[in-house]
């Protein structure tokens, strides 16, 4: 065997070639264990390496074996190793994939909450800047020209949301609330600040109601299985008292909102007067805008629906992207860091739940907005590796061999890795005090 060389493909079901990780492999089979209450790192990397053992043994040096080959190898070496509670869970976690991969091609692309005309768009703006790669984006940096890619993809923002106010004046004077909604460091507080500066210039006056300030008491918060408290569902907030002061609001009635204190977690009720006057839009600036409960006392005639994502396009040499949440939990990383008092790598540990609550209370609405915002900025992902590329390696080494620190550790090890050919840039003084990356990495010329 020594002289075999290791498998350095695979190819995936979609018959692209991506190079192959064993690591991952361990991965799956640790998981399985956990899951029948093994704890034993160790050993699934041994199992991993015996069944690229056999792989090589079976299909010759320079194999490229399949996804499917792969995972039968797992089974077979799994039983014959006599770990069949392992192998039962491993089978019928393929099971379930392979239905979800079935129910998946039968739906219609545009309905499966992802804009896929908008992805379209944003590919072709970095590709004619240059920057819809990790070759492109370093070339930018080492040709000393990479201020000019971050007024670029400012540029572009900003054109996107003063568009987005232009369709807020056409449907006026029917609308009265704006929304403006998406997932967790999406850059909802900046684009809910930019939009309201271009509505101004048109001579309207605005009105934001702040909903953080409507989260319940912390202890009445709901826990996950480590006992962390959630902020990120939409029932940590008091949907009762929203409604009331909305409908209250549109009706030209003065309300007293509460106020929350994220540092001590708790919550004073009528603390802030607020009345919307005829001549005022309601701006609701919130990661839950789009939940209908949120606002279920507002007709949908009067409401206008932002919703504002990280539709990022950048892919490695590998031929894969960067993934949106990905960008966002690198964003929210820094910003609990100043803004929560929370450390780096408790972000990564939490973020389970924040997908868990995005992927059932606020991407599925990405379909029925009325305007949709791409915030990512090409030029920050070599900014938030240079602020935070040190924490993944403590990452990895502190989560391989717990099994209840899986999804961070899968998490954190494809984060560094698309990072990892990335060149860092350390000084941030080319990002201007009014960009949206400045919500995530501070030094804003506004107030958050």
């Amino acid at each position: 065997m020594n002289d075999r060389p290791p498998i350095k493909n695979i190819v995936k079901r979609d018959g692209t070639i991506v190079p192959y990780d064993r690591d991952r492999i361990a991965t799956a089979i640790f998981k399985a264990a956990a899951a029948v209450g093994g704890r034993d790192r160790a050993l699934a990397d041994r199992l991993a390496a015996e069944g690229e053992k056999s792989l090589l043994e079976t299909y010759g040096r320079g194999c490229i074996p399949s996804v499917e080959e792969i995972q039968d190898m797992v089974e077979q070496v799994l039983i014959r190793r006599g770990h069949a509670k392992t192998a039962r869970v491993y089978i019928r976690y393929r099971h379930e994939r392979a239905l979800a991969r079935e129910a998946r091609a039968g739906r219609i692309p545009t309905t499966d909450n992802i804009p896929f005309k908008k992805i379209y768009e944003v590919l072709l703006w970095n590709i004619d800047h240059n920057c819809a790669t990790s070759e492109g984006i370093n070339r930018w940096i080492s040709s000393g020209r990479f201020p000019e890619l971050v007024a670029a993809c400012d540029r572009r923002y900003e054109q996107e949301v003063a568009a987005g106010a232009e369709q807020i004046i056409k449907r006026l004077p029917e609308v009265r609330m704006v929304i403006i909604a998406g997932p967790s460091s999406s850059g909802k507080t900046t684009t809910t600040i930019k939009m309201n500066a271009k509505l101004a210039e048109n001579g309207l006056k605005l009105k934001a109601i702040n909903i953080d300030n409507y989260f319940f008491d912390l202890e009445k918060h709901p826990r996950d299985e480590f006992g962390d408290y959630d902020y990120e569902t939409p029932y940590a907030l008091d949907l009762e008292l929203i409604n009331k002061h909305l409908t209250a609001l549109l009706e030209g009635q003065e309300v007293r909102t509460p106020h929350y204190d994220f540092k001590t977690g708790k919550r004073t009720l009528e603390v802030h007067p607020l009345r919307l006057e005829e001549d005022e839009l309601l701006l609701i600036d919130s990661l839950h805008g789009l939940f209908g409960p949120m606002t279920e006392s507002i007709p949908a005639s009067r409401k206008f629906r932002v919703y504002i994502e990280t539709l990022g396009q950048v892919r490695n040499r590998h031929g894969q992207f960067m993934r949106w949440a990905d960008n966002r939990l690198l964003r929210r990383m820094i910003r609990d860091s100043w803004h929560r008092n929370l450390q780096p790598l408790q972000t990564l540990t939490h973020w389970h739940y924040v997908r868990r609550s995005e992927l059932k209370h606020i991407i599925p609405f990405i379909g029925t907005v009325d305007y949709l915002v791409n915030s990512a900025l090409p030029y920050e992902l070599p900014l938030l590796k240079a602020k935070l590329g040190h924490h993944f390696p403590e990452a990895l080494r502190l989560y391989r061999g717990d099994p209840k620190r899986q999804d961070a550790y899968i998490r954190a090890k494809r984060v560094s890795e698309f990072l990892e050919e990335l060149t860092p840039v350390e000084d941030d003084s080319c990002v201007p005090p009014r960009s949206l990356l400045r919500e995530f990495i501070g030094g804003s010329a506004y107030q958050y």
